[in-house]
């Protein structure tokens, strides 16, 4: 059986990074007395993948990890066994059973929700630059640098009281960071992007389904009573 844990990572935790995360909850899991399945061979090892690893520095309130286990209790008592296991700045909101046959949260991420709240007030132009129909940015990578078109990955956004929502492009097929987005912005006003500016938050990540519609990766599994 796979089940699909959804938790949130925040304060101190968001200076911790992937690989820590994933030993962290290994330990977590096996504290909890979650009845986790290993792989075979001579270096066995607990059966998870986690849907899109989260920069360092970030917060989140929609991070998913996928595990394979041998029994299961209702989401309600596994829920709470995590959750007396976690420390501050982890937090488990969710358990539930994909059904047989369903991929890995890793391989069907399609778009990510982003919160970015600014100390001192959305900056001036922001809504401007965002209503464009072409965004042209300088990708480098370490063998190259190419001009790409990021505006086709900014599937929403809208400028709230308190932040700039973000919902972008995400997964193994195209991917796009809030960061290149005001770096691209700030560099339109001929200035550098601060990252201390404000704090980012992945809010939800998404799958397709059936193709088209984005469905929040945790409604692809059901509730276990």
């Amino acid at each position: 059986m796979k089940l699909r844990i959804k938790f949130s990572k925040y304060g101190c935790m968001k200076f911790i990074g992937h690989l820590d995360v994933m030993r962290y909850f290994q330990k977590a899991i096996r504290r909890a007395g979650i009845d986790i399945a290993y792989s075979g061979g001579f270096s066995p090892h607990q059966i998870m993948s986690f849907a899109s690893p989260l920069g360092v520095g970030l917060e989140s309130e929609g991070e998913y990890m996928d595990i394979q286990v041998h029994s299961v209790s209702s989401s309600v008592d596994m829920e709470e066994r995590l959750n007396q296991v976690m420390v501050e700045g982890m937090r488990v909101s969710s358990v539930r059973l994909l059904k047989d046959g369903s991929k890995n949260a890793m391989s069907i991420v399609a778009a990510a929700d982003y919160c970015l709240p600014f100390c001192q007030g959305c900056p001036e132009g922001l809504d401007a630059f965002l209503s464009r129909t072409s965004i042209p940015v300088v990708k480098k990578t370490k063998k190259s640098e190419k001009e790409v078109d990021i505006r086709p990955l900014i599937y929403d956004w809208r400028i709230q009281p308190d932040c700039i929502f973000l919902q972008l492009a995400a997964g193994s097929e195209e991917n796009l960071k809030p960061e290149l987005v005001m770096e691209a912005f700030a560099g339109e006003q001929g200035e550098e992007w601060n990252p201390l500016a404000c704090q980012i938050r992945r809010m939800e990540l998404y799958a397709r389904a059936d193709g088209e519609e984005l469905v929040p990766l945790e409604e692809l599994g059901e509730v276990i009573e």
